[in-house]
């Protein structure tokens, strides 16, 4: 028996091991909806505005590293997927965009909400296409899957509203296994990267999400050179605090005195990170990159040699080159107390006093109360340079909006972590401006279940914009908010909510409010901190 278009859709999708599509109902998706109604493998959240289920879609699927999906309807609905497919596009998170089109016989033409959906997900998209044939329908989303798979990118396809319904001809099937294997590079191949690390007297490394599975031997590699460990936003949570070398985060909101050592580094290691940030770096430093899409390093920083490859696979050839290595005392010892010196003021920095509660002070508490394993999701702003300046990780994993770097991702990833993991605890860390994006999705997580804390850095203002401002001593216009009363907010969209007031214990508070069962929100009034960094 032939079965519609959109029932060999939802069943392709479940060969791909999707569980959840995120999207907002619409009337040119009415019939892939009936159809993912109809059955029990894969589970519809709808959400209140589109740009949340694409950021959703983004943060599954960098969580998990598999596809996810999100879907919506023609006009409106898919344009606002677009801030969060910019986000799946710049961190390369492998998402599948399923969009309603207009009838076919008014493709063309000037009927209502039409707009050429190629031309609209161009600049996001490695893969965009429009069904034609419902009997094409598996081979098109086979491509896209393929796309959105091996290339980490975003796929898109558009389905005219009358197709979903008509009979189709294709037969589900799953995608063809890829074997990766490891890489045939050896140390022969390597020869004059290592002859370089050998005569390096200040090795730096620069690690980043893509050397998550090579962490480990990183630390060896970092011990045997003598080499100081510094991580991009994306590497922080890779290595425990307490590994030797580490010296944190490098550029704004990470350790303020890895600057001068960076800098003078004469040769640099950069493990799965495919940029670094202006003025914090070295100048006259041989710089080594390994990256998997090494034909990407380039644009985003110099590079004198480029390995083209899995850090877990080339980072043991490295190793085992200089095995002979004999390290330079003075560099190590530079290292250490650069380490020591930001440990002991970032110790210090977490312990200041006073109402409204210091930024660093309300990311020490946060430090505190999280479980080893836990999830952040982290939004974007003054609270993510704070986090990342003062947030001493263990082995929680951080999410956030990096190279698109949109407001409004935490509460849309909290969700989706939770969904995709829901034994893990999932903390949503958000400033009062992002927040104030996403805030009818308050109203998913009741609807849903979700059990997720969200805690919200209230200061009253677009910080970091008005750090900036001042900065360059311009005049502040927009940066002050009028901020809702958000645990009033919380308790109508049948959250639990806590605010911090004066002389509370906020560690108590934070505790009691992950313990209890469902969403819910700490609000904590945060002073309007200068960020040290920005003076300079």
């Amino acid at each position: 028996m032939k079965k519609t278009v959109a029932e060999v859709i939802v069943e392709q999708l479940s060969y791909y091991g999707v569980k959840k599509i995120y999207g907002v109902t619409g009337d040119a998706i009415i019939g892939l909806l009936d159809a993912i109604a109809k059955q029990d493998e894969i589970e519809f959240i709808a959400v209140r505005h589109e740009s949340v289920a694409a950021f959703m879609a983004s943060a599954e699927a960098k969580l998990t590293g598999n596809i996810a999906v999100c879907t919506a309807t023609m006009g409106p609905g898919a344009t606002n997927l677009l801030n969060g497919l910019g986000d799946a596009y710049s961190d390369k998170a492998p998402v599948l965009v399923i969009t309603g089109q207009a009838p076919t016989d008014k493709i063309g033409t000037d009927f209502q909400q039409y707009v050429d959906q190629q031309e609209l997900f161009k600049p996001f998209a490695a893969y965009s296409a429009n069904l034609s044939n419902g009997d094409a329908v598996v081979d098109i989303m086979q491509k896209a899957a393929q796309v959105s798979v091996q290339q980490r990118a975003v796929s898109h396809i558009s389905i005219p509203k009358d197709l979903f319904k008509m009979e189709s001809a294709a037969q589900a099937k799953p995608l063809p296994t890829v074997l990766k294997g490891t890489f045939s590079i050896d140390l022969k191949d390597l020869e004059e990267v290592v002859a370089v690390m050998k005569n390096a007297k200040k090795p730096m490394i620069l690690a980043g999400a893509g050397a998550e599975k090579a962490a480990p031997t990183i630390v060896k590699l970092a011990k045997q050179w003598g080499a100081g460990i510094l991580y991009s936003l994306g590497g922080k949570g890779i290595f425990p605090n307490s590994t030797e070398h580490l010296l944190q985060g490098i550029g704004e909101g990470g350790n303020p005195y890895a600057k001068d050592i960076f800098k003078d580094a004469d040769v640099v290691l950069v493990a799965g990170a495919t940029w670094w940030p202006d003025g914090y770096v070295p100048e006259n430093a041989k710089i080594i990159v390994i990256d998997l899409h090494i034909e990407n390093a380039n644009k985003r920083m110099p590079v004198d040699f480029g390995i083209k490859g899995d850090t877990q696979h080339i980072v043991p050839v490295l190793l085992q080159g200089i095995a002979d290595y004999v390290t330079n005392k003075e560099w190590v010892e530079r290292v250490t107390q650069t380490k020591e010196k930001w440990e002991e003021v970032n110790e210090s920095e977490g312990l200041v006093n006073g109402f409204p509660v210091h930024p660093s002070r309300v990311v020490r508490a946060i430090e505190r109360v999280v479980e080893e394993d836990a999830i952040i999701a982290l939004d974007t702003g003054n609270v993510t340079v704070w986090m990342n300046r003062n947030f001493r990780q263990s082995n929680q994993k951080i999410l956030f909006s990096g190279y698109w770097r949109s407001m409004g991702f935490g509460l849309p990833a909290a969700l989706a972590a939770k969904l995709a993991c829901p034994h893990k605890q999932v903390i949503a860390v958000v400033g009062d401006g992002g927040l104030q994006m996403t805030l009818a999705d308050l109203l998913t997580a009741s609807q849903y279940k979700i059990d997720i804390t969200v805690i919200v850095f209230n200061n009253g203002s677009l910080q970091m914009e008005s750090d900036k401002i001042r900065a360059a001593g311009d005049e502040e216009e927009g940066t002050q908010m009028l901020n809702p009363n958000f645990v009033s907010l919380a308790l109508a969209c049948g959250w639990r909510g806590y605010q911090i007031e004066e002389g509370q214990e906020m560690e108590l508070i934070l505790e009691e409010a992950i313990r209890i069962k469902g969403p819910t929100l700490v609000d904590v009034f945060t002073e309007q901190a200068f960020f040290p960094e920005t003076e300079e």
